[in-house]
């Protein structure tokens, strides 16, 4: 199932709305539907904001199926190009252990390119963690700009507005992210 699928059968399973939904995550109602429809795939940020709004987990919204796995390994020759979402922010992204729920934390492998990296901070509830693999990147948290070459790290606050400009042609970085605690109450539709 696709993520835009995941999403719709998420909403209309807790009986809620577009309109809700979208007020929730502070954005319009055309855009989560054009992210259901397929029509945008959404950056990793706004996904976060859409799994907070329905009480779930961002992997929750990668994957129809409820798993138990409690070890999850990722051999190195499953993480392909073709294994990476690519978003309408210009970058792409692979998620490790999608099929563990209930993580404290989740950590992806991103990707990205010189230009086409459309400028927009985000912001999402929870914390951040940022380890640069290869490349050169500009990463601004706030009003401050790190730049960030292989080696180098930040961790700060997601809900502090935050953006990356690729310095090099190419970059890739690792980025763990952790939820906030959602509550288990499911809201009607008014």
């Amino acid at each position: 199932m696709s993520i835009g699928s995941q999403i719709r059968t998420l909403r209309r399973k807790q009986m809620r709305t577009l309109d809700e939904i979208a007020r929730a995550c502070g954005f319009t109602k055309s855009l989560l539907s054009k992210i259901e429809n397929e029509a945008t795939t959404p950056p990793v940020a706004t996904l976060t904001r859409i799994a907070t709004a329905l009480n779930v987990s961002v992997s929750a919204l990668m994957d129809d199926a409820t798993y138990a796995a409690k070890t999850v390994f990722a051999p190195a020759d499953d993480i392909t190009p073709k294994r990476f979402t690519r978003t309408d922010k210009g970058y792409a992204f692979f998620m490790f252990a999608a099929s563990r729920a209930q993580k404290s934390m989740q950590p992806f492998l991103f990707t990205a390119r010189k230009g086409e990296v459309k400028a927009k901070g985000l912001s999402h509830s929870g914390e951040e963690f940022v380890y640069m693999l290869e490349g050169k990147m500009r990463y601004q948290v706030g009003s401050v700009a790190y730049t960030l070459a292989p080696g180098d790290s930040l961790y700060f606050d997601a809900e502090e507005e935050h953006e990356l400009a690729p310095l090099s042609a190419t970059v890739k970085y690792l980025a763990i992210f952790t939820e906030r605690k959602h509550s288990k109450k499911t809201r009607s539709a008014t």
